[in-house]
């Protein structure tokens, strides 16, 4: 099996005549860049739709393409059913035993046949088990289910934290988001909320508008709090109560908190954050297929799901530089009901604004869908790629007919003939079109690598992620714990401090369990900005640091070794407590206001041991991490930019050989036409082709791009036939021959320049070097060391728990 990824080349099958009915050996390669503009793939039921959509996936995947895949039926499960030895006991666990029994075998015998099935469907269409290990080897395929324990759990908190700063500057896109979370949030409470008049949805607008440009985060928690007690006075012209009365926003806090403290909403609550950059890419750079699984969640929920994560992936794609190149790849596996052609639905919106900007960003959609009726067309019509198969209805048929009308753009589209072919197309056969290509293609789709047992249960992806979520959870760290100060004196009296001692308090941000008290410790705050500077990289950095650490009775009162960072600026410091706390007893040492001196000290001297900037730098591309940049985020920017090297490398070698085979073909064209003189003169059969590139991979990068069918697509044809009597004729079959092999030397020679391109394109294995630059005195700036008061609830017999 040649390596189709070397060219950012997607192998999805192979040409199929119609007037056959036969799939040719003619490859069909799909150049990846071309997805930057959006695909769709329409189909019925059992017309293939499923394995076009995991073939895609997979060739993305091996081409360190990751994917994000959005699975509402459960099909897409089966992208981690990839078994490289194609042994029974390997599809075993997965075979559909009902399947089995109507067929008359025990579950272990189809084990065996499903096995085989794969293995020669594979060897058929060139693949084998070692191009599914080397799937396997380049990315990192995992199951998320929001909502559920069954796979790897998703928090939703992170989608209400503040946008990042290219959305917050961007009013539309600012007033966009804050709509969709808006009604998505009110979707859960089943109130169908109407962005201009419903109160609900203005008043959590507002709260969502007055944190975020602040950059502040947000939970539900401090959502609710903030429903009833909004930190603002007026909507408006109106005072908030006369705009929305104490009690009914109380009544709104409640819905909102009962859903909260549902038990089965807390699923939601738990797990890693939908945070795009991670699901992209593992910790040490490694591209992921994650697959979100929602088959088991309600209507509502689904909606709300994909709102909250469309919107992530916007925020996340507005953080990313721009490119021409695929840099990743958005799957939703059925768009019913999210982009309907009339209602708006909170997805619709991030996803009309995806497909008009992603392109910039290199982010690709792909939209699978078996109900082609209910589409927006409109919202299609810049998208460049089609994938059509078979339509249930005379009506499906005319629908798609009008989105590629509308895809055309005015352009030359031949609807006569599209109806036809799309009316002639059977199971596993597709219509490309493509706006990038010179003319549309039919295609047979690849066998899969990934087995395609069907919609998978909770209970199947619990067993198949249960490794991946022990391997998670024992390389987790343990979540810092905040050293609490233990003390027999307690006091609800606020213990007096030297006269030079300011205290502040920190704010108090999460609910008090139920019978819980507050209590206040003694810690310490530091906060500093620190600057990191080397002329010689071009390096000057700057960051805040802002930790707090306990006040003890210990030999060693402070120690910043022990310290606790936390979010918080030192404006929101507080200079009094807030509700009826008690307080714990001051150690002496922080009762000499000279110690705070020393201990500013002692703060400074640890930032100038612990911090440190650490540069990763990739010897082949000659380029250097940014300072916050991680490994994994730094492999994945060498990654695109590799991929783009590539890409304009592609560009080139197409334009060189153009030329050539433009050349080679006018020859053989000439050749033809005096072939079939000197056949007409000899009354021997006619041959209509001598020559054939398109089952080679050379030919398939070629064709559709830049040659003419006219003769190099006519693939297998006899350049033989039965001339004898002619001595012409041998003379015109001898010049084709000579034709065929300049042909095989130029497919040589373009192969040679392939491979020895392809080994300057793995970023992934290669070894970084580490720079570090560390942190000089004099570029260490204090803003306040202070004894600060942290508040804790403190619930009998439990430990306590923090409560900022």
């Amino acid at each position: 099996m040649e390596n189709y990824e070397k060219l950012g080349s997607f192998y999805l099958g192979r040409v199929n005549d119609l007037e056959t009915r036969k799939t040719t050996e003619d490859l069909v390669l799909y150049d990846s860049k071309d997805l930057t503009t959006h695909a769709v793939c329409v189909g019925m039921t059992g017309s293939g739709k499923t394995g076009l959509g995991v073939a895609l996936i997979e060739e993305a995947a091996i081409d360190n393409i990751p994917v994000l895949v959005i699975d509402p039926k459960g099909d897409m499960t089966n992208l981690l059913l990839t078994f490289p030895d194609l042994k029974p006991e390997s599809f075993r666990p997965w075979v559909n035993e009902s399947e089995a029994s109507q067929k008359g075998l025990s579950p272990e015998e189809f084990a065996v046949k499903q096995a085989e099935l794969w293995k020669t469907g594979l060897e058929k269409w060139g693949q084998s088990g070692e191009r599914i290990k080397k799937l396997r080897d380049t990315v990192e395929f995992c199951i998320y289910t929001p909502g559920s324990t069954a796979g790897i759990q998703l928090s939703i908190l992170k989608s209400l934290s503040a946008p990042p700063a290219e959305i917050r500057e961007d009013s539309d896109a600012f007033s966009e988001r804050i709509s969709t979370v808006a009604t998505s949030l009110l979707g859960l409470l089943k109130i169908d909320a109407d962005p201009i008049k419903s109160r609900e949805h203005i008043l959590i607008s507002n709260i969502l508008s007055h944190f975020w440009m602040k950059g502040k985060e947000l939970d539900l928690s401090q959502l609710i709090q903030s429903i009833q007690s909004p930190p603002f006075s007026k909507i408006g012209v109106f005072n908030l109560d006369s705009f929305y009365p104490d009690q009914e926003r109380f009544e709104l806090a409640i819905a909102l908190n009962n859903l909260l403290a549902a038990p089965a909403f807390q699923s939601w609550l738990e797990g890693e954050p939908m945070d795009i950059q991670q699901l992209l890419y593992s910790k040490n750079g490694k591209p992921r297929v994650p697959v979100f699984y929602i088959a088991h969640l309600s209507d509502a929920e689904r909606m709300f799901f994909v709102t909250l994560f469309l919107n992530q992936v916007l925020g996340w794609m507005r953080t990313q530089a721009g490119t021409s190149s695929l840099r990743a790849m958005l799957y939703i596996d059925e768009i019913f009901g999210y982009m309907p052609p009339i209602g708006n639905p909170p997805s619709k919106k991030p996803l009309l604004t995806l497909l008009k900007q992603a392109r910039a960003f290199g982010l690709g959609l792909v939209l699978a869908t078996q109900n082609p009726v209910d589409l927006d067309y409109k919202g299609l019509s810049n998208t460049g790629t089609w994938f059509i198969g078979r339509l249930q209805t005379d009506r499906d048929r005319e629908r798609v007919l009008d989105g590629l009308a509308s895809a055309a753009g005015g352009g030359k589209f031949d609807k006569p003939l599209m109806e036809k072919v799309i009316s002639s197309l059977g199971k596993r056969i597709f219509l490309l079109h493509n706006v990038h290509e010179t003319r549309p293609e039919v295609f047979e789709t690849r066998w899969v690598m990934s087995y395609l047992a069907g919609p998978m249960t909770r209970n199947q992806i619990k067993e198949l992620m249960a490794s991946q979520k022990a391997e998670k959870g024992s390389e987790s760290a343990p979540a810092k714990k905040v050293m609490t100060k233990t003390t027999a004196v307690a006091s609800s009296v606020q213990p007096n401090l030297a006269p030079d001692i300011s205290p502040l308090f920190i704010p108090i941000r999460s609910q008090a369990p139920a019978e819980a008290k507050l209590v206040y410790q003694p810690y310490i705050w530091g906060s500093a900005s620190v600057q990191f500077v080397d002329t010689s990289r071009d390096v000057d950095f700057s960051r805040t640091i802002k930790l707090m650490t306990p006040i003890t009775n210990d030999p060693i009162p402070v120690d910043w070794e022990k310290n606790q960072p936390i979010d918080l600026d030192e404006s929101e410091l507080l200079k009094n407590a807030q509700e009826n706390p008690v307080y714990e007893e001051v150690p002496e040492a922080a009762q000499k206001g000279k110690n705070f001196q020393n201990w500013a000290k002692d703060f400074e001297e640890y930032l100038f041991r612990s911090e440190k900037v650490t540069l990763y730098k990739s010897p082949s591309l000659n380029m250097v991490s940014k300072p916050q940049e991680t490994e994994s985020d730094f492999r994945a920017r060498i990654s695109q930019s590799a991929r783009e090297n590539r890409d304009e490398w592609v560009e080139k070698l197409r334009a060189k050989y153009e030329k050539r085979i433009a050349s080679l073909q006018e020859k053989i064209r000439k050749a033809e036409d005096k072939l079939a003189v000197e056949q007409a003169q000899s009354r021997q059969k006619k041959i209509e082709s001598a020559i054939s590139i398109g089952a080679s991979i050379f030919g398939a990068f070629m064709g559709r791009k830049t040659v003419s069918r006219t003769s190099l697509s006519r693939a297998g044809r006899n350049i033989h036939g039965t001339i004898k009597e002619s001595g012409d004729v041998s003379r015109a079959e001898a010049t084709l021959a000579v034709l065929q092999q300049q042909l095989a030397e130029i497919e040589e020679e373009f192969q040679q320049e392939v491979d020895a391109q392809s080994a300057k394109f793995d970023a992934f294995s290669e070894n970084l070097e580490k720079i570090t630059i560390n942190l000089k005195k004099t570029n260490i700036f204090t803003k306040l060391v202070n004894f600060i008061w942290l508040p804790f609830w403190q619930v009998s017999g439990k430990p306590d728990s923090p409560a900022w």
